[in-house]
Protein backbone atom coordinates (compact mmCIF):
# COMPACT_ATOMS: atom_id res chain seq x y z
CA UNK A 1 0.00 0.00 0.00
CA UNK A 2 1.26 3.37 -1.04
CA UNK A 3 1.44 5.96 1.75
CA UNK A 4 -0.59 8.58 1.20
CA UNK A 5 -0.21 11.94 2.81
CA UNK A 6 -2.76 13.67 1.72
CA UNK A 7 -5.75 12.59 3.82
CA UNK A 8 -6.76 10.63 6.52
CA UNK A 9 -6.32 6.95 6.23
CA UNK A 10 -8.81 4.04 7.76
CA UNK A 11 -7.39 2.10 10.42
CA UNK A 12 -8.42 -0.47 12.45
CA UNK A 13 -11.89 -2.00 11.70
CA UNK A 14 -12.83 0.65 9.66
CA UNK A 15 -9.34 -0.38 7.07
CA UNK A 16 -10.09 -3.87 7.41
CA UNK A 17 -14.26 -3.44 6.81
CA UNK A 18 -13.58 -1.32 3.69
CA UNK A 19 -10.71 -3.74 2.68
CA UNK A 20 -12.59 -7.14 2.35
CA UNK A 21 -16.07 -5.82 2.11
CA UNK A 22 -17.74 -6.76 4.95
CA UNK A 23 -21.20 -6.47 5.79
CA UNK A 24 -21.08 -5.72 9.27
CA UNK A 25 -23.19 -3.79 11.90
CA UNK A 26 -20.91 -0.89 12.67
CA UNK A 27 -18.56 -0.69 15.44
CA UNK A 28 -19.30 2.34 18.29
CA UNK A 29 -15.77 3.35 17.75
CA UNK A 30 -14.02 4.35 13.99
CA UNK A 31 -10.33 5.27 13.98
CA UNK A 32 -8.04 6.61 11.39
CA UNK A 33 -5.01 8.25 11.11
CA UNK A 34 -4.02 11.28 9.86
CA UNK A 35 -0.52 12.98 8.29
CA UNK A 36 -1.08 15.95 10.36
CA UNK A 37 -2.40 16.98 13.71
CA UNK A 38 -2.65 15.40 17.01
CA UNK A 39 -5.49 12.69 18.48
CA UNK A 40 -8.64 14.39 18.26
CA UNK A 41 -12.78 12.95 18.47
CA UNK A 42 -16.34 13.71 17.84
CA UNK A 43 -19.05 11.70 19.17
CA UNK A 44 -22.23 11.80 17.61
CA UNK A 45 -25.30 9.41 19.32
CA UNK A 46 -23.11 7.26 20.54
CA UNK A 47 -20.41 7.19 18.05
CA UNK A 48 -17.25 8.22 18.53
CA UNK A 49 -15.11 8.85 15.48
CA UNK A 50 -11.11 9.41 16.28
CA UNK A 51 -8.05 10.91 14.03
CA UNK A 52 -4.76 9.99 15.31
CA UNK A 53 -1.12 10.88 14.57
CA UNK A 54 0.85 9.12 11.75
CA UNK A 55 2.82 8.11 14.86
CA UNK A 56 -0.16 5.46 15.33
CA UNK A 57 0.00 4.09 11.78
CA UNK A 58 -0.12 0.29 12.57
CA UNK A 59 1.14 -1.00 9.37
CA UNK A 60 -0.13 -2.25 5.96
CA UNK A 61 -1.19 -5.86 7.43
CA UNK A 62 -4.38 -7.46 8.28
CA UNK A 63 -2.68 -8.49 11.49
CA UNK A 64 -1.42 -4.91 11.85
CA UNK A 65 -5.02 -3.37 11.75
CA UNK A 66 -6.62 -6.12 13.69
CA UNK A 67 -4.00 -5.21 16.92
CA UNK A 68 -5.29 -1.44 16.29
CA UNK A 69 -8.37 -2.57 16.25
CA UNK A 70 -8.70 -4.50 19.69
CA UNK A 71 -6.12 -1.65 21.51
CA UNK A 72 -8.48 1.44 20.02
CA UNK A 73 -11.80 0.11 18.83
CA UNK A 74 -12.32 -2.63 21.23
CA UNK A 75 -13.69 -6.11 20.79
CA UNK A 76 -16.42 -6.51 17.94
CA UNK A 77 -17.29 -10.11 18.04
CA UNK A 78 -19.53 -9.60 14.58
CA UNK A 79 -16.90 -7.53 12.57
CA UNK A 80 -14.42 -10.36 13.62
CA UNK A 81 -16.68 -13.75 13.30
CA UNK A 82 -17.11 -11.82 9.32
CA UNK A 83 -13.44 -11.17 8.96
CA UNK A 84 -11.89 -14.40 10.17
CA UNK A 85 -14.38 -15.86 7.34
CA UNK A 86 -12.88 -14.18 4.79
CA UNK A 87 -8.89 -13.93 5.75
CA UNK A 88 -6.89 -16.89 4.94
CA UNK A 89 -5.78 -18.88 7.76
CA UNK A 90 -2.33 -18.67 6.93
CA UNK A 91 -2.31 -14.82 7.01
CA UNK A 92 -3.74 -14.98 10.98
CA UNK A 93 -1.12 -17.85 11.45
CA UNK A 94 1.60 -15.85 9.95
CA UNK A 95 0.89 -12.90 11.94
CA UNK A 96 0.41 -14.54 14.94
CA UNK A 97 3.68 -16.81 14.89
CA UNK A 98 5.51 -13.26 14.91
CA UNK A 99 4.60 -12.54 17.98
CA UNK A 100 3.47 -15.61 19.37
CA UNK A 101 3.15 -14.23 23.16
CA UNK A 102 2.04 -10.79 22.23
CA UNK A 103 -1.45 -10.54 24.55
CA UNK A 104 -3.06 -9.02 21.40
CA UNK A 105 -2.27 -12.06 19.03
CA UNK A 106 -3.27 -14.30 22.17
CA UNK A 107 -6.68 -12.50 22.04
CA UNK A 108 -6.71 -12.83 18.05
CA UNK A 109 -5.57 -16.20 18.01
CA UNK A 110 -8.41 -17.31 20.82
CA UNK A 111 -11.01 -15.82 18.95
CA UNK A 112 -10.17 -16.58 15.35
CA UNK A 113 -10.51 -20.40 17.11
CA UNK A 114 -13.53 -19.71 19.21
CA UNK A 115 -15.29 -17.67 16.37
CA UNK A 116 -14.65 -20.24 13.42
CA UNK A 117 -14.35 -23.46 15.22
CA UNK A 118 -11.05 -23.80 13.35
CA UNK A 119 -7.99 -24.37 14.52
CA UNK A 120 -4.53 -22.78 13.53
CA UNK A 121 -1.61 -25.00 13.28
CA UNK A 122 0.41 -23.58 15.80
CA UNK A 123 1.76 -25.39 19.26
CA UNK A 124 0.01 -25.00 22.92
CA UNK A 125 1.80 -21.90 24.50
CA UNK A 126 3.90 -23.48 27.49
CA UNK A 127 4.65 -20.44 29.12
CA UNK A 128 3.90 -17.13 30.39
CA UNK A 129 1.25 -15.48 32.42
CA UNK A 130 -2.50 -15.90 31.32
CA UNK A 131 -4.19 -12.71 30.37
CA UNK A 132 -7.51 -11.81 30.20
CA UNK A 133 -9.58 -11.52 26.23
CA UNK A 134 -11.57 -8.53 27.73
CA UNK A 135 -10.32 -6.03 29.83
CA UNK A 136 -12.77 -5.56 32.88
CA UNK A 137 -11.97 -1.79 33.23
CA UNK A 138 -13.33 -1.04 29.73
CA UNK A 139 -15.76 -4.29 29.31
CA UNK A 140 -18.39 -6.11 32.06
CA UNK A 141 -16.78 -9.38 32.36
CA UNK A 142 -17.45 -12.64 33.54
CA UNK A 143 -15.35 -13.32 36.90
CA UNK A 144 -13.23 -15.34 37.29
CA UNK A 145 -13.33 -16.58 34.17
CA UNK A 146 -12.32 -19.69 32.16
CA UNK A 147 -8.46 -20.34 31.79
CA UNK A 148 -7.30 -21.51 28.25
CA UNK A 149 -4.31 -22.92 28.15
CA UNK A 150 -3.93 -23.19 24.48
CA UNK A 151 -3.33 -19.05 24.52
CA UNK A 152 -3.29 -18.62 28.11
CA UNK A 153 -5.62 -16.79 28.16
CA UNK A 154 -8.90 -16.34 30.88
CA UNK A 155 -12.35 -16.42 28.86
CA UNK A 156 -14.31 -13.78 30.13
CA UNK A 157 -16.76 -13.31 27.50
CA UNK A 158 -20.52 -12.47 28.52
CA UNK A 159 -21.42 -15.39 26.82
CA UNK A 160 -20.51 -18.49 23.66
CA UNK A 161 -19.79 -18.94 20.27
CA UNK A 162 -23.68 -19.28 20.08
CA UNK A 163 -24.91 -16.16 21.46
CA UNK A 164 -21.90 -13.38 23.12
CA UNK A 165 -23.00 -10.20 23.81
CA UNK A 166 -20.50 -7.18 24.55
CA UNK A 167 -21.34 -4.41 27.21
CA UNK A 168 -18.87 -1.58 27.39
CA UNK A 169 -18.43 0.00 30.83
CA UNK A 170 -19.10 3.60 29.81
CA UNK A 171 -19.27 6.50 32.04
CA UNK A 172 -22.97 6.57 32.33
CA UNK A 173 -22.73 2.60 33.70
CA UNK A 174 -19.89 3.78 35.58
CA UNK A 175 -22.07 6.44 36.86
CA UNK A 176 -25.05 4.23 37.65
CA UNK A 177 -22.82 1.01 39.40
CA UNK A 178 -22.08 3.78 42.10
CA UNK A 179 -26.06 3.87 42.65
CA UNK A 180 -27.21 1.22 45.05
CA UNK A 181 -30.44 0.67 43.41
CA UNK A 182 -31.57 -2.13 45.86
CA UNK A 183 -30.63 0.44 48.63
CA UNK A 184 -32.29 3.23 47.32
CA UNK A 185 -35.36 1.18 46.57
CA UNK A 186 -35.75 -0.30 50.16
CA UNK A 187 -35.37 3.56 50.98
CA UNK A 188 -38.70 3.90 49.19
CA UNK A 189 -40.55 1.31 50.34
CA UNK A 190 -39.73 1.54 54.20
CA UNK A 191 -40.77 5.18 54.39
CA UNK A 192 -44.44 3.89 54.00
CA UNK A 193 -46.42 2.00 56.31
CA UNK A 194 -45.88 -2.18 56.09
CA UNK A 195 -49.73 -2.10 55.55
CA UNK A 196 -49.89 0.29 52.56
CA UNK A 197 -47.47 -1.72 51.26
CA UNK A 198 -49.12 -5.21 51.45
CA UNK A 199 -52.11 -3.50 50.10
CA UNK A 200 -49.70 -2.00 47.48
CA UNK A 201 -48.64 -4.64 45.78
CA UNK A 202 -51.56 -5.79 43.97
CA UNK A 203 -51.97 -2.31 42.36
CA UNK A 204 -48.52 -2.68 41.76
CA UNK A 205 -48.99 -6.07 40.08
CA UNK A 206 -51.86 -4.66 38.03
CA UNK A 207 -49.94 -1.39 36.77
CA UNK A 208 -47.11 -3.65 35.61
CA UNK A 209 -49.15 -6.28 33.46
CA UNK A 210 -51.62 -3.91 32.29
CA UNK A 211 -48.21 -1.49 31.15
CA UNK A 212 -46.62 -4.12 29.92
CA UNK A 213 -49.86 -5.44 27.54
CA UNK A 214 -50.69 -1.48 26.83
CA UNK A 215 -47.24 -1.26 25.25
CA UNK A 216 -48.16 -3.46 22.55
CA UNK A 217 -51.50 -1.86 22.15
CA UNK A 218 -53.41 -4.63 23.43
CA UNK A 219 -56.07 -4.22 26.52
CA UNK A 220 -56.16 -7.82 28.02
CA UNK A 221 -59.39 -9.60 29.26
CA UNK A 222 -60.10 -10.07 33.02
CA UNK A 223 -58.65 -13.69 32.73
CA UNK A 224 -55.21 -12.95 30.82
CA UNK A 225 -54.46 -10.09 33.34
CA UNK A 226 -54.71 -12.69 36.03
CA UNK A 227 -52.65 -15.38 34.20
CA UNK A 228 -49.77 -12.41 33.57
CA UNK A 229 -50.03 -11.59 37.35
CA UNK A 230 -50.08 -15.14 38.01
CA UNK A 231 -46.77 -15.43 36.00
CA UNK A 232 -45.43 -11.94 37.31
CA UNK A 233 -45.79 -13.71 40.99
CA UNK A 234 -43.27 -16.73 40.35
CA UNK A 235 -40.85 -14.49 38.58
CA UNK A 236 -38.80 -14.17 42.17
CA UNK A 237 -39.30 -18.00 42.86
CA UNK A 238 -38.14 -19.97 39.41
CA UNK A 239 -35.37 -19.17 36.40
CA UNK A 240 -37.33 -19.42 33.58
CA UNK A 241 -34.57 -18.99 31.01
CA UNK A 242 -35.27 -22.88 29.98
CA UNK A 243 -36.55 -23.55 26.46
CA UNK A 244 -39.27 -25.65 28.21
CA UNK A 245 -40.41 -22.61 30.48
CA UNK A 246 -40.65 -20.07 28.27
CA UNK A 247 -42.67 -22.16 25.83
CA UNK A 248 -45.33 -22.52 28.94
CA UNK A 249 -44.76 -18.80 29.35
CA UNK A 250 -45.47 -17.83 26.04
CA UNK A 251 -48.92 -20.56 26.32
CA UNK A 252 -49.78 -18.59 29.20
CA UNK A 253 -49.87 -15.12 27.97
CA UNK A 254 -50.69 -15.06 24.39
CA UNK A 255 -54.48 -16.05 22.40
CA UNK A 256 -54.87 -19.62 23.08
CA UNK A 257 -54.89 -19.73 18.97
CA UNK A 258 -51.43 -18.71 18.73
CA UNK A 259 -49.77 -20.89 21.33
CA UNK A 260 -46.07 -22.12 19.75
CA UNK A 261 -45.33 -25.71 20.84
CA UNK A 262 -41.57 -24.95 19.98
CA UNK A 263 -40.01 -21.59 18.53
CA UNK A 264 -41.08 -20.28 15.71
CA UNK A 265 -41.23 -21.95 12.46
CA UNK A 266 -41.94 -19.20 9.86
CA UNK A 267 -40.34 -16.03 9.12
CA UNK A 268 -41.34 -13.31 11.49
CA UNK A 269 -40.70 -9.40 11.52
CA UNK A 270 -42.27 -6.51 12.90
CA UNK A 271 -43.78 -4.03 10.83
CA UNK A 272 -46.67 -1.99 9.81
CA UNK A 273 -49.55 -1.79 6.83
CA UNK A 274 -49.37 1.70 5.48
CA UNK A 275 -51.56 1.06 2.24
CA UNK A 276 -52.95 -1.96 0.59
CA UNK A 277 -50.30 -4.75 -0.18
CA UNK A 278 -47.66 -2.00 1.23
CA UNK A 279 -46.14 -3.14 4.33
CA UNK A 280 -43.61 -1.03 6.36
CA UNK A 281 -40.67 -3.21 8.17
CA UNK A 282 -39.47 -2.24 11.47
CA UNK A 283 -37.31 -5.09 12.24
CA UNK A 284 -36.78 -8.26 10.66
CA UNK A 285 -36.02 -11.19 12.75
CA UNK A 286 -33.57 -14.44 12.45
CA UNK A 287 -34.44 -17.23 10.02
CA UNK A 288 -36.42 -20.01 11.83
CA UNK A 289 -33.06 -22.10 11.08
CA UNK A 290 -31.16 -20.41 13.22
CA UNK A 291 -33.35 -19.82 16.72
CA UNK A 292 -32.21 -23.61 17.86
CA UNK A 293 -28.56 -22.25 18.02
CA UNK A 294 -29.43 -18.76 19.04
CA UNK A 295 -31.78 -19.80 21.94
CA UNK A 296 -29.16 -22.59 23.35
CA UNK A 297 -26.89 -19.31 23.07
CA UNK A 298 -29.05 -17.42 24.69
CA UNK A 299 -29.20 -19.77 27.76
CA UNK A 300 -25.84 -20.43 28.20
CA UNK A 301 -25.23 -16.87 28.32
CA UNK A 302 -27.71 -16.23 31.51
CA UNK A 303 -25.66 -19.17 33.03
CA UNK A 304 -22.31 -17.54 31.76
CA UNK A 305 -23.69 -14.15 33.74
CA UNK A 306 -25.59 -15.87 36.54
CA UNK A 307 -22.25 -17.22 37.74
CA UNK A 308 -19.96 -15.17 36.91
CA UNK A 309 -20.51 -12.48 39.17
CA UNK A 310 -22.36 -9.65 36.60
CA UNK A 311 -24.01 -7.15 37.87
CA UNK A 312 -27.72 -7.73 38.08
CA UNK A 313 -29.06 -4.94 35.60
CA UNK A 314 -26.34 -5.66 33.09
CA UNK A 315 -27.49 -9.51 33.15
CA UNK A 316 -31.13 -8.74 32.96
CA UNK A 317 -30.20 -6.17 30.02
CA UNK A 318 -28.58 -8.52 28.27
CA UNK A 319 -30.68 -11.43 28.20
CA UNK A 320 -34.13 -9.74 27.90
CA UNK A 321 -33.08 -7.53 24.77
CA UNK A 322 -31.31 -10.52 23.55
CA UNK A 323 -34.50 -12.81 23.30
CA UNK A 324 -36.55 -9.89 21.83
CA UNK A 325 -34.11 -9.45 19.63
CA UNK A 326 -34.48 -13.33 18.34
CA UNK A 327 -37.63 -13.36 18.47
CA UNK A 328 -38.26 -17.04 18.74
CA UNK A 329 -41.61 -17.10 19.01
CA UNK A 330 -44.72 -16.20 16.76
CA UNK A 331 -46.60 -13.79 19.44
CA UNK A 332 -45.37 -12.83 23.19
CA UNK A 333 -41.74 -11.85 22.80
CA UNK A 334 -42.50 -8.58 23.67
CA UNK A 335 -43.74 -9.76 27.10
CA UNK A 336 -41.72 -12.48 27.36
CA UNK A 337 -38.71 -9.74 27.07
CA UNK A 338 -39.72 -7.55 29.81
CA UNK A 339 -41.00 -10.75 32.02
CA UNK A 340 -37.34 -11.55 31.84
CA UNK A 341 -36.29 -8.40 33.17
CA UNK A 342 -37.99 -8.99 36.22
CA UNK A 343 -37.16 -12.30 36.64
CA UNK A 344 -33.49 -11.77 36.27
CA UNK A 345 -33.32 -8.83 38.82
CA UNK A 346 -35.61 -10.45 41.49
CA UNK A 347 -33.43 -13.64 41.40
CA UNK A 348 -30.56 -11.97 41.29
CA UNK A 349 -31.45 -10.08 44.37
CA UNK A 350 -31.68 -6.75 42.74
CA UNK A 351 -35.49 -6.50 43.78
CA UNK A 352 -35.95 -6.96 47.49
CA UNK A 353 -38.30 -9.82 47.68
CA UNK A 354 -42.27 -9.72 47.65
CA UNK A 355 -41.76 -6.54 45.76
CA UNK A 356 -43.63 -6.02 42.36
CA UNK A 357 -41.59 -3.83 40.30
CA UNK A 358 -43.56 -1.83 37.39
CA UNK A 359 -40.46 -1.63 34.67
CA UNK A 360 -43.17 -1.72 31.46
CA UNK A 361 -45.00 1.37 33.64
CA UNK A 362 -41.98 3.29 33.30
CA UNK A 363 -41.20 2.30 29.75
CA UNK A 364 -44.79 2.95 28.72
CA UNK A 365 -44.44 6.66 30.08
CA UNK A 366 -41.07 6.85 28.17
CA UNK A 367 -41.57 5.42 24.55
CA UNK A 368 -38.94 7.75 23.36
CA UNK A 369 -36.40 6.16 25.52
CA UNK A 370 -37.73 2.47 25.14
CA UNK A 371 -37.98 3.15 21.20
CA UNK A 372 -34.35 3.98 21.08
CA UNK A 373 -33.17 1.31 22.86
CA UNK A 374 -34.58 -1.14 20.36
CA UNK A 375 -33.42 0.90 17.54
CA UNK A 376 -30.17 1.07 18.54
CA UNK A 377 -29.44 -1.90 17.71
CA UNK A 378 -32.51 -2.46 14.86
CA UNK A 379 -31.71 0.43 12.88
CA UNK A 380 -28.62 -0.71 11.86
CA UNK A 381 -29.55 -3.78 11.02
CA UNK A 382 -32.12 -3.44 8.61
CA UNK A 383 -29.60 -1.75 6.77
CA UNK A 384 -27.92 -4.45 6.03
CA UNK A 385 -30.86 -7.59 5.56
CA UNK A 386 -32.09 -7.82 2.37
CA UNK A 387 -35.77 -9.74 1.94
CA UNK A 388 -38.34 -10.19 -0.73
CA UNK A 389 -41.91 -9.73 0.78
CA UNK A 390 -44.65 -11.17 -1.64
CA UNK A 391 -48.23 -10.21 -2.31
CA UNK A 392 -49.40 -11.92 1.05
CA UNK A 393 -47.32 -10.51 3.13
CA UNK A 394 -44.85 -13.23 3.40
CA UNK A 395 -41.37 -12.45 3.92
CA UNK A 396 -38.49 -14.25 2.63
CA UNK A 397 -35.03 -13.21 4.05
CA UNK A 398 -31.95 -13.31 1.69
CA UNK A 399 -27.96 -14.98 2.62
CA UNK A 400 -26.64 -15.93 5.69
CA UNK A 401 -27.76 -13.43 8.45
CA UNK A 402 -27.21 -15.42 11.25
CA UNK A 403 -23.90 -13.67 12.89
CA UNK A 404 -26.00 -10.16 12.97
CA UNK A 405 -28.23 -11.44 15.86
CA UNK A 406 -25.14 -13.57 17.74
CA UNK A 407 -22.42 -11.21 18.56
CA UNK A 408 -24.98 -7.98 19.41
CA UNK A 409 -22.98 -4.68 21.44
CA UNK A 410 -26.00 -4.14 23.95
CA UNK A 411 -23.87 -1.01 26.21
CA UNK A 412 -26.84 1.07 24.29
CA UNK A 413 -29.60 -1.53 26.01
CA UNK A 414 -27.92 -1.87 29.25
CA UNK A 415 -27.51 1.82 29.72
CA UNK A 416 -31.27 2.20 29.03
CA UNK A 417 -32.47 -0.44 31.11
CA UNK A 418 -30.71 1.42 34.53
CA UNK A 419 -32.19 4.49 33.53
CA UNK A 420 -35.69 2.55 33.01
CA UNK A 421 -35.05 0.72 36.87
CA UNK A 422 -33.98 4.57 38.37
CA UNK A 423 -37.29 5.98 36.51
CA UNK A 424 -39.47 2.82 38.46
CA UNK A 425 -38.11 3.52 41.82
CA UNK A 426 -38.34 6.95 41.65
CA UNK A 427 -41.11 7.98 39.86
CA UNK A 428 -43.45 4.54 39.44
CA UNK A 429 -43.21 3.26 42.94
CA UNK A 430 -43.55 6.52 44.71
CA UNK A 431 -46.54 7.53 42.68
CA UNK A 432 -48.18 4.42 43.45
CA UNK A 433 -47.20 4.54 47.41
CA UNK A 434 -48.29 7.94 46.97
CA UNK A 435 -51.54 7.56 45.64
CA UNK A 436 -52.48 4.84 48.12
CA UNK A 437 -51.56 7.15 51.43
CA UNK A 438 -53.16 9.74 49.79
CA UNK A 439 -56.12 7.73 49.61
CA UNK A 440 -55.85 6.69 52.94
CA UNK A 441 -56.07 9.98 54.25
CA UNK A 442 -58.77 11.34 51.72
CA UNK A 443 -61.16 8.23 52.49
CA UNK A 444 -60.25 9.19 56.42
CA UNK A 445 -61.54 12.46 55.77
CA UNK A 446 -64.45 12.01 54.05
CA UNK A 447 -65.99 9.52 56.52
CA UNK A 448 -66.01 12.12 58.90
CA UNK A 449 -68.10 14.32 56.85
CA UNK A 450 -70.28 11.43 55.94
CA UNK A 451 -70.28 7.80 56.98
CA UNK A 452 -70.36 6.53 53.25
CA UNK A 453 -69.54 2.58 52.04
CA UNK A 454 -66.49 1.76 51.17
CA UNK A 455 -67.53 1.86 47.32
CA UNK A 456 -69.28 4.96 47.10
CA UNK A 457 -66.06 6.60 48.86
CA UNK A 458 -63.70 4.56 46.15
CA UNK A 459 -66.64 6.34 43.40
CA UNK A 460 -66.61 9.59 44.73
CA UNK A 461 -62.41 9.70 44.51
CA UNK A 462 -62.20 8.44 41.50
CA UNK A 463 -64.53 10.83 39.96
CA UNK A 464 -63.57 14.20 41.85
CA UNK A 465 -59.70 13.48 40.52
CA UNK A 466 -61.08 12.47 36.80
CA UNK A 467 -62.94 16.28 37.14
CA UNK A 468 -60.17 18.36 38.42
CA UNK A 469 -61.10 17.42 42.58
CA UNK A 470 -64.74 18.17 41.50
CA UNK A 471 -67.78 16.61 41.05
CA UNK A 472 -69.59 17.44 38.10
CA UNK A 473 -73.49 18.26 38.22
CA UNK A 474 -74.07 15.37 36.06
CA UNK A 475 -72.06 12.86 38.20
CA UNK A 476 -73.86 13.99 41.76
CA UNK A 477 -77.25 13.62 39.63
CA UNK A 478 -76.59 10.05 39.03
CA UNK A 479 -74.49 8.75 42.12
CA UNK A 480 -74.41 11.31 45.00
CA UNK A 481 -78.19 12.56 45.05
CA UNK A 482 -78.41 12.52 48.63
CA UNK A 483 -75.62 14.74 49.47
CA UNK A 484 -75.96 18.07 51.02
CA UNK A 485 -74.59 21.08 49.36
CA UNK A 486 -72.25 21.62 52.24
CA UNK A 487 -71.29 17.92 52.54
CA UNK A 488 -70.40 17.71 48.82
CA UNK A 489 -68.24 21.24 49.31
CA UNK A 490 -66.68 19.20 51.94
CA UNK A 491 -66.27 16.17 50.41
CA UNK A 492 -64.35 17.68 47.51
CA UNK A 493 -62.42 19.89 49.39
CA UNK A 494 -60.93 16.91 51.30
CA UNK A 495 -60.21 15.17 48.21
CA UNK A 496 -58.26 17.84 46.60
CA UNK A 497 -56.21 18.33 50.13
CA UNK A 498 -55.47 14.78 49.67
CA UNK A 499 -54.06 14.86 46.30
CA UNK A 500 -52.83 18.32 47.04
CA UNK A 501 -55.35 20.10 44.14
CA UNK A 502 -56.06 23.03 44.32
Amino acid sequence: MTLDTTQNRLAGYAFLIEQYGLSVLPNWHTSSVSPTGTLRSTIQDGQVESVYSQSYWPGDGTGDHLEFALKYDGVNLGILSALFDVVPADEITAWISSKPTGKYARRIWFLYEFLTGRELPLPDLTRGNYTELLEPDRYYTAAPGRRVRRQRVIDNLLGGKDFCPIIRRTEKLAAMEEIDLRKRCEEVVTSYPPELLRRALSYLYNKETKSSFEIEHIKPSASRTEKFIGLLEMAEHKDFCEKPLLIDLQNRIVDPRFRDADYRANQNYVGQTISYQKQLVHYVCPKPDDLPELMKGLFTAHQVMKEGAVPAIIHAAAISYGFVFIHPFEDGNGRIHRFLIHNILSLRGAIPKGLMFPISAAMLKNPTLYDHSLKAYSSPLMRLVEYDLDELGQMTVLGETGRLYRYIDMTAQAEALYDFVKLTIEHELVEELDFLANYDRTKQAIQEIVDMPDRLIDLFIQLCLQNNGRLSARKRESHFVFLTDDELASMENAVREGYARN
